[in-house]
């Protein structure tokens, strides 16, 4: 089991009252499983994201990544298990605007210790990247941006993949074409995926889906 949340439970303050964000959250994420989570805005999906990603500690309840309880670990430990088994794709591509392609793939990649050349040009090549290697993240659109920040996810050979509305400023076509590529590549790696997304023709392409409203899964 890649992941596993048990009656996760978290809450936010405002002012002097305690807002309920997620409420006894139970759901279990296997190797080479793809799953899209779904809500409605405020249901508590990017919380729960984050918590997976060992970015946002749970109030009660566990959560185990790679057999890790994320619940028991301190920062060090919890930073060391994002660079080594998390990798994490959000809408805003999140590239680094000084460093080439090539070398924004190959920074996640370094951090973890997993570089692999040849693993390296076999996604960008999958991607449809190796032209743009040499470039600059300004120079490309906003399907190639986003092309590389699948590709420096998947580089380092994550266990675990979370994508935080991954298409969300893509058109239609450009969208479907990126994440049939996304697609393809963790299931060949064998990577857990869970997608957060607002859109129906996504979350049919995952293995499952889960509904989040008012902080419970329907």
């Amino acid at each position: 089991m890649v992941l596993r949340f048990e009656e996760v439970r978290k809450s936010f303050r405002d002012g002097d009252s305690v807002v309920p964000v997620l409420q006894d959250i139970s759901f279990e994420l296997k190797a080479g499983q793809t799953l899209a989570l779904r809500g409605e805005s405020g249901s508590g999906k990017s919380t729960l994201l984050h918590i997976a990603g060992a970015l946002e500690a749970p109030d009660a309840g566990h959560v185990w990544v790679s057999g890790q309880d994320l619940t028991r670990l301190n920062d060090n430990r919890r930073a060391r298990l994002r660079r080594t088994d998390i990798a994490l794709v959000f809408q805003q591509f999140n590239l680094i605007p000084s460093l080439t392609v090539e070398a924004n793939i190959s920074f996640h990649a370094a951090l973890s210790g997993h570089v692999d050349l040849l693993h390296i040009e076999q996604i960008s090549a999958a991607l449809g990247l190796l032209g743009q290697m040499k470039k600059y993240p300004e120079a490309l659109s906003g399907g190639q941006q986003q092309r590389v920040a699948i590709a420096r996810a998947i580089a380092a050979k994550p266990k675990l993949m979370l994508a935080d509305e991954p298409t969300g400023n893509l058109d239609e076509a450009t969208a479907q074409d990126v994440l049939e590529q996304m697609l393809k590549l963790v299931v060949q790696m064998g990577t857990a995926l869970m997608v957060v997304t607002h859109s129906p023709n996504i979350a049919a392409r995952m293995d499952r889906q889960l509904h989040l409203r008012s902080g419970q899964l329907a």
